[in-house]
């Protein structure tokens, strides 16, 4: 039986459906949105999402109209503030109507990244243009990794427009559904909460652990205590950050990550990879372990207080921390990240271990490409819902990634396509496993 084409009314009546959900409901309490929020009466979301979709269809000379729109009332926004870390409202002096063509001619100035097209219902129960809000680009770190504070948005419906007929609709920032070429997709599953993920760093978080504790002790000044989550926070930070270079770059790129005692392992011959550009065996290698552990010990010393020696610390601290020293230890892990997405342009793997330690580059998986046949495609972080697929129409980098997950459990790789589209894989509940991780929404993050 074949597919048909869905639109705007069967984006509205999906989302109609899922606010009935009760997985949908419990998604949107883990990450701290009430479900409770009301969506507009249906014909009235119909006609928004129709005028969104005809403007996208449009072109403003050579360019495609993209935007971004917020539904919520002016009064929502304070007039008093504004990017880097809060939102700026612009307000006309009279609304404009809310039209495909108004929003044609509104796409220029109101940059995707950086501003939103605000629009209320009026007494009428018609929509209109209110005026702009400029939220400034750090509420994209989301997806490309920084530590930089942002603005919220209130909680409200915002819709992205990003090429023709491309739509997602969001709930503050957590997207609900897309309709892209036609189909309808919900958001790829955050595998950084996967616990396994989580689970396969153990041994490296402990390690760095150690190394800061001791370094704790030769201090002569109190320190506060680290919380357990902020190595996490700081390690996907830069992950979200090579992955996003290498999508934005579009030439594609694997990243295999091995578990740390295999290091040696692969600074010989072995039946696993062949690396192409070796890096020498020193402290160069592991740059990224010693700038995480100088962060971890530098913050700890500057909120150290002798009359809270029990203070606990973490992410809030790291992010709103003003030393010119944290500053430039971010900027340079950060610059790390970037040096690592750049090997990715070369034929072949950037080969690591979990430890962010750089092995090489212009990795080959070795063995027979056609020796696994089918994989099992995850639907939610844990892998608990999956099913099986044949690997015919995957490519080179796919395939590799596969048979080595096939070969070696502990390790994972990341394969990120010419278009963008992103693949974590891993050994999972007796299988290859992956999940689809691209940012969807979001043109080149």
């Amino acid at each position: 039986m074949q597919q048909t084409h869905s639109y705007p009314r069967e984006l509205v009546s999906f989302i109609f459906d899922l606010w009935h959900d009760l997985q949908f409901s419990e998604r949107l309490h883990a990450i701290g949105i009430n479900s409770s929020f009301q969506l507009p009466e249906r014909s009235l979301f119909d006609y928004i999402i129709s005028v969104c979709y005809q403007a996208s269809l449009m072109r403003e000379e050579t360019r495609p109209v993209i935007f971004r729109l917020i539904i919520c009332s002016p009064e929502l926004i304070p007039v008093d503030a504004g990017p880097p870390t809060g939102l700026h409202q612009i307000k006309f002096t009279k609304p404009r109507s809310f039209n495909e063509r108004e929003l044609y001619k509104l796409a220029p100035a109101a940059d995707f990244y950086r501003t939103l097209i605000g629009i209320f219902i009026n007494q009428e129960g018609m929509p209109q243009i209110w005026g702009l809000i400029h939220s400034g680009t750090r509420w994209m770190q989301t997806i490309s990794g920084g530590r930089k504070m942002f603005p919220s948005l209130p909680l409200s419906l915002v819709i992205y427009v990003t090429g023709p007929g491309h739509i997602s609709i969001c709930l503050g920032p957590e997207i609900i559904a897309s309709l892209n070429d036609g189909q309808i997709d919900c958001p790829s599953p955050d595998i950084f909460t996967a616990t396994w993920l989580t689970e396969s760093y153990t041994k490296v978080r402990h390690g760095m652990r150690a190394l800061h504790e001791v370094a704790r002790a030769q201090s002569k000044k109190p320190w506060a205590i680290l919380d357990q989550e902020f190595g996490k926070s700081l390690a996907q930070q830069t992950v979200r950050r090579i992955i996003s270079v290498i999508r934005n770059s579009h030439h594609g790129g694997m990243l295999i990550y091995l578990p740390p005692e295999m290091s040696q392992d692969f600074s010989v011959k072995n039946s696993f990879i062949n690396i192409k550009y070796q890096f020498h065996d020193d402290e160069s290698r592991q740059r990224f372990s010693t700038l995480m552990l100088r962060i971890m010990n530098i913050l700890a010393e500057l909120y150290g207080d002798p009359n809270n020696p029990e203070k606990i610390i973490g992410w809030h601290e790291y992010v709103t921390c003003q030393s010119e020293e944290i500053a430039l230890l971010d900027e340079a892990i950060f610059n790390v990240a970037d040096f690592i997405a750049t090997l990715a342009a070369t034929d072949g793997a950037v080969v690591m271990t979990k430890q962010q330690e750089l092995l090489g580059f212009g990795g080959f998986v070795l063995g027979d490409p056609d020796r696994i046949e089918m994989v099992h495609r995850a639907f939610d972080p844990e892998g608990k819902r999956a099913q099986p697929e044949l690997i015919e129409m995957v490519g080179t980098r796919h395939r590799a990634a596969y048979r080595l997950c096939q070969h070696l459990h502990d390790a994972f790789a990341v394969v990120i396509s010419q278009d963008g589209d992103v693949e974590f894989v891993k050994w999972l509940n007796g299988a290859v496993t992956y999940w689809k991780h691209a940012p969807s929404g979001v043109p080149g993050c």
